[in-house]
């Protein structure tokens, strides 16, 4: 099943090999929140239903990079999942954004029945404990490459459409082009603004950015 595919993965994820000054966050090493990303998982995933894949650049340290689960904060884990944890009440921008979608597509059970969120680089980054984005430089960039080919690859086989896919951010688009270049893993990219880049520089227009991203991934 797909929930299968997705925790074997996180189970056997490695920690990648970064330049000095660069911290990851693995919360899949962590039993107690390694026990949340298996409830989420198991409980909207447990099909083999095709999804239209989404991807991020890599999780926030205040959302996925904390709960393990993709654009996802502790607060949106149990108020829209139903799972309780003791992760704290801090919110992260895009997980506020991303849930107010997901209630806008007809809430949680709907959208992850069609869609898999999910990011190029599976681990949050940080750089002098503030976040940080893989192509925030070129070495880091270079260094992990090999990595996001291969993580994005694995991602596929739990079993994407492979007639679209969407990338959240025109830069982190541009990687993904280069991968599916190589990889020819999906017909085409489509391409949405990013949740971060939306609640922070055009917050009045939330709810157009809301319905743009329904009609896009209900297509």
């Amino acid at each position: 099943m797909f929930s299968e595919k997705i925790i074997e993965y996180y189970t056997k994820l490695k920690n990648p090999n970064l330049p000095a000054g660069i911290e990851l966050m693995n919360p899949y090493k962590e039993d107690y929140k390694f026990e949340l990303v298996k409830n989420f998982y198991n409980k909207y995933y447990s099909d083999n239903n095709p999804r239209l894949f989404i991807f991020g650049i890599n999780p926030g340290r205040f959302g996925g990079g904390l709960t393990g689960i993709p654009f996802t904060d502790p607060v949106a884990l149990r108020k829209f999942c139903g799972i309780e944890n003791n992760l704290g009440d801090k919110r992260e921008l895009s997980s506020e954004f991303i849930y107010m979608m997901i209630d806008e597509f007809g809430g949680t059970g709907k959208f992850f029945e069609t869609c898999y969120l999910t990011a190029l680089f599976p681990f949050a980054l940080l750089k002098d404990k503030k976040n940080y984005n893989f192509y925030n430089d070129k070495n880091t960039f270079t260094n992990i490459l090999p990595y996001l080919k291969e993580s994005v690859n694995e991602q596929v086989k739990f079993g994407a459409r492979r007639d679209k896919v969407i990338s959240l951010g025109l830069k982190n688009a541009g990687i993904l082009e280069m991968i599916n270049e190589e990889l020819k893993l999906f017909d085409k990219i489509g391409i949405l603004e990013h949740p971060r880049f939306i609640m922070q520089y055009k917050r009045k227009h939330v709810d157009e950015y809301v319905e743009k991203y329904v009609r896009v991934l209900k297509l």
